[in-house]
């Protein structure tokens, strides 16, 4: 059984995987995979996502958001329902000849309905072609306002069980709206679910807001936030209950606010003179440890995901450049040696790579190398890309990019290949976008 919360504190249930034996479908087990790690060379999966039967048009919209979330991975090509050769039936097997000939690999079918409560109740089933068996299948029940988050519970579950990674689509981006001139922006914190959907507003623009970061294992967002004639300032928002709290009370700015793995702690930086140095809050004792001690900038830290080291940018050497240290601040150690300056560093959740913004030769670009400074790669690059922040399965990469002049930023999404980009929906312009853990792991 499987346990998903909502931010309203409803339960999603899963119950029940569907794995059936039906006549004819007893032979081998199914191939249907696609690999996507660095250097592969792969092409979008065929994928046929039938419209699910039951409760009228609800059917339709759930598998609407299953396709859009395949396509949107840039793995899957969802084929045209004019190419389907049958409407196929849940309880039923598919003609697997005719999925065959009109060029699906994989097909997913399902079904929504109520059960007496009135909750509702959706199926569905992933079907390989090829071999001609299903491979997956599961129900939920939850409450009927819920039906997107099913769409993308389902999107993360057929995603998972192709191409072996985890999902990302039950999640949720935090980030900077931005409207009015460029010379006067309103700032305000959003939050949306990851394909742009559900907007709604966490601050009303009375301050400016920068740099949200989501906690990987709460629903709790750190920001830096600036009142009218004051010093910025780090603050939290549980979206659970809405409660905010300044963290700390320094005497200078502080910002780049990160949380641990665990969310019990949150680093810094904080400006002293013309100097900054990298800070360690625990939360419930308020305690603060001195990580840096330098005449330096040192700022943007952020923890591994065992929570061992800490990555950040300092210009120690002179040039913005990324450091490694322990997370007691013992050891530090530079690790970008190419050309140009390196900044906003961000440790991926699976630990195998950290993200960075490069600056080189007037533009700006978003890449990867591994904790210890190997494989470089640059994943997109142009006039201005900054703030990367990674999906919770580390496979994609959020930022933002604005092409300058009266124009403002928009967000984007890459795969760590680098062949996969897509724009990510916003009402307005957008900037420093987090993206929050599964909805499901979340506490």
């Amino acid at each position: 059984m499987m346990l998903a919360r909502s931010t309203a504190g409803t339960l999603l249930v899963a119950l029940c995987t569907l794995f059936l034996t039906m006549a004819g479908l007893s032979g081998a087990h199914a191939q249907l995979t696609l690999r996507v790690g660095p250097g592969s060379q792969f092409q979008p999966m065929p994928i046929a996502v039938a419209d699910f039967a039951g409760e009228g048009e609800l059917g339709a919209r759930v598998s609407g958001i299953i396709t859009n979330n395949l396509q949107r991975s840039g793995y899957f090509a969802p084929l045209d329902k004019s190419r389907f050769p049958e409407r196929p039936a849940f309880d039923v097997a598919p003609r697997f000849e005719a999925w065959r000939a009109a060029g699906a690999q994989a097909l997913i079918t399902g079904r929504v309905s109520r059960d007496a409560s009135g909750r509702l109740k959706a199926e569905f089933r992933l079907w390989d072609v090829y071999a001609g068996q299903q491979i997956a299948g599961q129900q939920y029940y939850t409450d009927a306002n819920f039906w997107r988050r099913v769409g993308h519970i389902i999107s993360d579950a057929v995603y998972t069980k192709i191409t072996g990674v985890g999902g990302f689509f039950d999640t949720r981006v935090v980030f900077v709206d931005e409207s009015g001139p460029k010379e006067n922006r309103r700032k305000r914190l959003a939050i949306m679910d990851q394909d742009g959907a559900n907007v709604r507003y966490l601050t009303h623009g009375e301050m400016l807001v920068v740099s949200p970061r989501y906690s990987p294992a709460t629903q709790d967002i750190t920001y830096m936030a600036q009142p009218p004639g004051q010093q910025p300032r780090v603050q939290i928002i549980n979206l659970d209950t809405g409660s905010r709290q300044v963290v700390g009370n320094f005497p200078d700015m502080t910002s780049s606010p990160r949380f641990s793995p665990d969310g019990q702690r949150i680093v810094m930086s904080l400006q002293q003179g013309g100097n900054a140095n990298i800070f360690l809050m625990d939360l419930n004792s308020r305690t603060t440890t001195r990580l840096t001690s330098t005449n330096a900038i040192d700022t943007s830290p952020s923890f591994s995901p065992d929570g061992r080291e800490i990555v950040f940018e300092s210009d120690r050497g002179g040039t913005q450049q990324i450091y490694v240290m322990g997370a007691d601040g013992s050891n530090p150690r530079r690790i970008s040696f190419g050309d140009g300056s390196y900044s906003q560093p961000a440790w991926s959740p699976r630990g195998d790579y950290i993200a960075f913004t490069k600056r080189h030769s007037g533009g700006f670009a978003i890449g990867i190398m591994k904790p210890d400074g190997s494989g470089e790669r640059i994943l997109t690059e142009g006039f201005h890309n900054e703030s990367p922040t990674w999906a919770p399965n580390g496979q994609y990469i959020m930022f933002f990019r604005d092409p300058g002049g009266q124009s403002g930023g928009k967000l984007y999404m890459v795969d760590i290949t680098g062949r996969v980009e897509q724009p990510v929906p916003t009402p307005t312009f957008a900037s420093d976008p987090t993206w929050s853990p599964l909805l499901a792991d979340a506490r």
